[in-house]
């Protein structure tokens, strides 16, 4: 990847920052965000080191503020002139219903609606610099959504359960994966989803999933990968020469797999779209 620009949200901690070593270790000039400035820089350091690499910089980002996203792309485009992968990596699991300073639920917007304004933003970057690749973080939690997206309650006013919500959030990964894929036809950038499979990450240690998360969660991790194993789907699919061209696939384990059915839903992806554009105007 000598040569080539990369930029991947959350990439401070967990599979984000394992996903930036091994894109570092390839060659690649690896930019990612964190929102916390002194971790951010802490895991430069350790990404250089790591990746024997000095091309690793970070930039600030609050997905929970849709202002510090346009700040984010604002900054990217000024000191960066090429962008050849984006990697919508960062995400989170709520216990509570909270609603952000833009009045939205704040697992939607961190797990998609700051994602999809960012990659708005750099579209004509990325339609610039192609061949280019979008690589989605999703997660096979999309399947605990049978029923697909409530357009009628996608803010999760009447009833808040954090794994379900997470799970609408990463099924919204997904749909916003196949559209994109869709509008991107011809531009020679590709769109792509991943499920990076259960990860012994931070996730659930902080408190934020609440009573269940503090006791399943250690239980289960003995069970689960390490973040490095974690990251190689979004290594290979952000890297590997045998996707070029494919899009609006959705990926587990470096080959190919069948979401939910209502991950094929593309009226959904098109309805979520729209509605998307509208929140985050």
């Amino acid at each position: 990847m000598s040569g080539m620009r990369v930029l991947i949200t959350g990439g401070n901690t967990g599979i984000g920052k394992e996903t930036a070593v091994g894109l570092a270790a390839k060659g690649a000039h690896v930019v990612f965000t964190s929102r916390d400035e002194a971790r951010g820089h802490a895991a430069m350091n350790e990404i250089r080191q790591r990746s024997g690499s000095e091309l690793v910089d970070v930039i600030p980002l609050d997905l929970a503020r849709l202002a510090s996203v346009r700040e984010c792309a604002a900054s990217f485009l000024d000191r960066y002139d090429r962008l050849d992968v984006l990697v919508n990596n960062a995400g989170l699991v709520l216990a509570s219903r909270t609603v952000t300073e833009d009045g939205l639920e704040a697992t939607f917007q961190v797990n998609h609606l700051g994602h999809f304004l960012l990659t708005a933003l750099l579209r004509e970057r990325l339609v610039a610099s192609a061949p280019a690749r979008v690589v989605n973080v999703a997660s096979d939690a999309h399947t605990s959504a049978k029923r697909g997206l409530d357009f009628d309650d996608l803010q999760s006013e009447r009833r808040y359960r954090a794994f379900a919500v997470y799970g609408k959030s990463k099924l919204a990964n997904i749909l916003f994966t196949r559209e994109l894929a869709r509008r991107l036809d011809g531009t020679g950038v590709t769109a792509n989803a991943v499920h990076p499979g259960f990860v012994a990450t931070r996730f659930g240690r902080d408190g934020d999933t609440g009573l269940l998360g503090r006791i399943a969660m250690p239980l289960m991790r003995p069970f689960a990968l390490d973040a490095t194993a974690g990251a190689q789907t979004s290594i290979y699919v952000a890297s590997d020469p045998t996707v070029d061209g494919i899009t609006g696939a959705y990926w587990v384990k470096c080959a190919q797999a069948v979401p939910s059915d209502p991950a094929h839903d593309d009226a959904a992806a098109r309805r979520l779209w729209d509605v998307s554009e509208q929140l985050v105007a």
